[in-house]
């Protein structure tokens, strides 16, 4: 069997500086997209259109890895590295957006390994919707008709989750071996998803995710990263749906941008750093369906981690309203998953997070020893995919008893086995909203003065938690995360 071997990629070239690399990718990316265009054009002049002529393709990079050159690779490492010899491969897209994320694993491999990158053209062409700018047009009846004919459109055999679900076989091993858990096909495909359901382009998004199941964390999050960026601290943009962007000039703050008439399925807000190490917040809705969506489009974006802030029901007695509830275990009875990640595989908790969860609630609170002990409890959170759960109490009373749950929701261990499954770090923090199997239900009244008194708290907790784990990003990533054989790109 031949190990050094990267399919039908024309043209390979060779490059020892990743930068030089990343350069030639982009550039045969660029290349691929103004054929798209120069097509497009030509197509709403009325002239023909021949795509199987352009080589409109994703631009592909692989690595060669020696026998020799994984013998003394530190065993510690989570990523950027292999411990199979090989060669190794992914079709990329949208280098402008990922160039700093693909040159960091690029360099971590070359470190690592001692190889070269070798970038070249791939034979999967690039679908037109996946070329955000050619979307916005209106077409006459005619040019809709001949658009579908005369372009690539999204070829669903190739947009799966076969790598991230470790469903690639096993015994004699087809190379190349994927390099990254999703192709540039797969990528595309998120990323037009995410503009869809959030209302913000994908470029504004940032590597620390909060995510909620309440729109009522919205507005102190906008007072939040108003007050922030008019500091002019690390922070320096906060974007709303619509891409609505607040920046700080000599006058204030001041916005650009208009504020869509409707919010968008499930509206994204992003407190922005130069780096991209700020705060994304999403308002993801209620139920399972919603959280698995959006964590399936957000994992594209490699994130640092994902983080829950909820409410809850209180299954334990002694709990009380306001009281927080952290997750180190889950009871997966949300099911949307059992085809991807079987029920039976454990969510291990990531300890960084956690830490960092309970550090924040000592931080903003105040509180320390018993009194914190009191108020915020760690233990197993069933997540359910049936919203009048308490209709069938009888049936599911034992349940509770059996798996010491202390509180139950309907996103967190959706949202944690995604970040499981797609490698990335995860964490929960719910607060007790009400207690139905102890006879404490939400009044509409005593339900407005508990969200008043606690939401803002709550958000605080978790941007608390969130600048914690800023300052700790090499640590984040845990090898509890990876099985023995991974992609290297994290």
């Amino acid at each position: 069997m031949d190990f050094y071997t990267h399919g039908d990629v024309r043209d390979l070239k060779s490059f020892a500086a990743v930068d030089a690399a990343i350069t030639h990718i982009r550039d045969l990316y660029t290349q691929s997209v103004q054929a798209i265009e120069a097509a497009y054009d030509a197509l709403l002049r009325g002239e023909e259109v021949n795509m199987d002529a352009l080589d409109a393709c994703y631009p592909y990079v692989g690595v060669n890895i020696s026998p020799e050159s994984i013998e003394n690779v530190d065993a510690t490492l989570a990523f950027g590295m292999v411990d199979s010899p090989g060669s190794y491969g992914i079709t990329l897209t949208k280098p402008a957006l990922f160039q700093d994320y693909y040159a960091e694993q690029l360099m971590l491999i070359q470190k690592n390994h001692g190889c070269e990158i070798l970038v070249g053209r791939s034979r999967w062409p690039i679908p037109l919707p996946f070329i955000p700018h050619l979307n916005q047009g209106t077409l006459t009846e005619e040019q809709t008709r001949r658009l579908k004919h005369a372009f690539h459109m999204p070829d669903l055999s190739r947009i799966n989750d076969d790598i991230a679900n470790a469903a690639l076989g096993t015994g004699v091993k087809n190379f190349p071996l994927p390099l990254a858990l999703f192709t540039g096909e797969r990528i595309d495909y998120s990323l037009d998803r995410l503009h869809h359901y959030t209302g913000t382009d994908p470029k504004h998004f940032q590597k620390f995710i909060l995510l909620t199941n309440y729109q009522r964390y919205i507005e102190p999050f906008q007072i939040h990263g108003y007050d922030v960026v008019s500091k002019n601290e690390d922070y320096t943009e906060f974007v709303a749906p619509g891409d609505v962007v607040t920046r700080c000039g000599e006058s204030g703050l001041y916005h650009e941008g208009i504020t869509p008439t409707n919010l968008p399925q499930m509206p994204a807000y992003h407190l922005k750093r130069p780096d991209g190490q700020g705060i994304t917040f999403i308002n993801i809705g209620v139920g399972p369906t919603n959280a698995k969506n959006i964590t399936d489009h957000l994992a594209v974006l490699r994130p640092h981690c994902w983080v829950m802030l909820g409410h809850c029901a209180g299954l334990q007695n002694n709990q009380e309203l306001g009281d927080y509830a952290m997750a180190h275990a889950y009871v997966r009875d949300d099911k949307v998953l059992d085809d991807d990640l079987p029920p039976t595989i454990p969510l291990p908790p990531i300890a960084e997070v956690q830490v960092a969860l309970q550090t924040a609630v000592a931080n903003i609170t105040q509180q320390t020893g018993r009194e914190l002990k009191s108020r915020m409890r760690t233990g197993t959170i069933i997540t359910t995919d049936n919203r009048s759960w308490e209709l069938r109490f009888q049936e599911i009373f034992t349940r509770f008893r059996q798996s010491r749950a202390i509180a139950l929701d309907m996103e967190s261990a959706t949202i944690a086995g995604n970040g499981f499954r797609f490698r990335v770090p995860y964490g929960t923090l719910l607060c007790v909203s009400d207690k139905p199997i102890h006879g404490e239900l939400k009044l509409r009244g005593m339900a407005n003065t508990f969200y008043k008194a606690r939401v803002e708290r709550h958000l605080l907790i978790g941007i608390e938690a969130i600048k914690l784990l800023q300052q700790n990003t090499e640590q984040l990533h845990s090898r509890k995360l990876r099985s023995f054989d991974e992609p290297p790109f994290r």
